[in-house]
């Protein structure tokens, strides 16, 4: 197989001193005790059959491919490492299938050739770049896409923004519901989800119990976006919960995170709690309408506070000596003017009668009068036989009953027979101990009136009177008639 066309270093003018050069070995030899040439990974542990039980451990082990390429690519100085990352994802973003050398070379022609040298030695040799012997180009292999996926976050321009607005939430929230709708969900990943939300529930309570308005500000601001976030991720949330019966560690796992969810969501009122008590205490200077907030805000934007304080003891208050004696003498005085004088004792008030009142209350409508009436008149009358609601609402003087007064009557019916407002006194008791009681029906009927068109069907039938099964269902209900 022929090498690739820089698989052998450029030679360099004598006397150059790279600072490119990371052989991986380079630094194990000062390396004390533990160091990375240990063998295997699991004689790191006391006990290794305890740690092959491990099912995370195990899954891990079995990457070797992307640990190697990982610690290939982070292996060595910040700064090289830094240059390794830059360089990997811009490969990573070409969207050509085959990179031939002088289309890296053109990617890359703002690197020093030894530099540019070193990363690519080191992407073939942990398998992040592949040299096609027969195309004559290099490509990325599946290894170095799964490596590209892992760091896509670093890629973002706005990364370090969206951290501080939920964009580690943001992210799990995306792995999550993506992985749910392709069906590549795994326990981890709520638990991952579970644990941050959890870490948010911490920091905003911390935030709450501080009582700092600007802490509690900058916190509320955070809550809202995870709010909003979790409120998008809602269904597929809750879709997840739903379809994890039957796998144990995954329902378990969306249990807690659900748990995690609600308590997350129901410190909204605790973040207004918070805010309205740091309102409660904010002080407003005078009638200028600075609040102390106001100040606060503006000391923090000043570089050198102290400086305020400059001059401020420059020319200190004097104070007079004085003699001892006049010292006191003046504060004799002092307290003898201001002293108050105590008065003569006074008795108290002798006994008066009260004044003569009169208690007035609000009049009843006197239709409440006329319908007691009316039934006690039908009572007495020796016909104590069921009437016709419409009878006993239009009154003696049908022709004369307005609207409002039918209603009104309407309204008043259910209280005959009502054992609580049988006890009461004056007219509303009177009504509701008539020996009447009323029957609806679920029908109406035509008037000839000139206010009232329709009425519901009823009876007013005597309190012995047996009860009517539908009538008596009906009569918790009345219908208000219509004009």
């Amino acid at each position: 197989m022929t090498a690739p066309p820089d698989a052998f270093a450029r030679p360099l003018p004598a006397g150059t001193v790279t600072p490119w050069s990371d052989a991986p070995d380079a630094d194990l030899a000062a390396a004390g005790g533990l160091g990375e040439s240990a063998g295997a990974l699991f004689d790191f542990f006391r006990d290794t059959d305890a740690a092959t039980d491990d099912p995370l451990l195990w899954r891990i082990a079995r990457e070797q491919e992307l640990s190697q390429a990982l610690s290939g690519l982070f292996h060595g100085p910040a700064a090289l490492v830094q240059l390794r990352l830059w360089a990997f994802l811009q490969l990573a973003r070409q969207g050509e299938a085959q990179l031939a050398r002088e289309r890296i070379d053109e990617l890359f022609h703002a690197l020093r050739p030894e530099a540019l040298e070193t990363v690519l030695k080191r992407f073939r040799d942990v398998g992040l770049l592949a040299w096609d012997d027969s195309l004559r180009a290099y490509a990325l292999p599946p290894l170095a896409q799964r490596v590209a996926g892992l760091l896509a976050p670093l890629a973002n321009s706005d990364a370090a923004v969206q951290d501080t607005e939920g964009g580690e939430l943001a992210a799990l929230l995306g792995q999550v519901v993506g992985a749910n709708q392709l069906g590549a969900l795994d326990p981890g990943q709520l638990q991952m989800l579970q644990a941050q939300l959890t870490r948010l529930h911490g920091e905003f309570a911390d935030a709450i119990a501080s009582g700092s308005e600007f802490r509690l500000r900058a916190a509320r601001q955070r809550y809202d976006r995870a709010a909003q976030l979790i409120d998008r991720a809602s269904d597929a949330i809750t879709a997840i919960i739903g379809h994890a019966h039957g796998h144990i560690a995954m329902e378990r796992a969306a249990r807690a995170l659900g748990q995690a969810q609600s308590r997350l969501l129901a410190m909204a009122s605790q973040f207004n709690r918070a805010l309205q008590q740091v309102d409660r205490q904010r002080v407003t200077l005078g009638t200028t309408g600075i609040t102390s907030t106001d100040v606060k805000r503006w000391l923090q934007t000043l570089r050198q506070p102290g400086a305020l304080a400059e001059g401020a003891l420059a020319m200190p208050v004097g104070m007079c000596a004085l003699a001892p004696h006049e010292l006191l003498d003046v504060t004799e005085a002092e307290f003898e003017r201001d002293r108050p004088t105590q008065g003569p004792a006074e008795d108290l008030p002798g006994a008066q009668e009260a004044p003569v009142g009169t208690l007035s209350a609000v009049a009843l409508p006197r239709e409440l009068g006329d319908l007691a009436d009316l039934l006690s008149a039908w009572a007495q009358g020796g016909q104590a036989a069921p009437r016709d609601v419409a009878e006993a609402l239009l009154g003696a003087v049908p022709a004369s009953a307005r609207y409002a007064q039918v209603a009104y009557k309407a309204q008043l019916l259910p209280l005959l027979g009502d054992p609580q407002a049988g006890v009461l006194p004056g007219a509303t008791g009177a009504l509701a101990r008539q020996p009447w009681r009323v029957q609806w029906e679920a029908a109406t009927q035509a008037l000839d009136h000139a206010q009232v068109e329709l009425m519901s069907c009823g009876h007013v039938v005597p309190a012995d009177w047996p009860a009517d099964t539908p009538a008596a269902a009906q009569a918790q209900a009345p219908a208000e008639p219509a004009r």
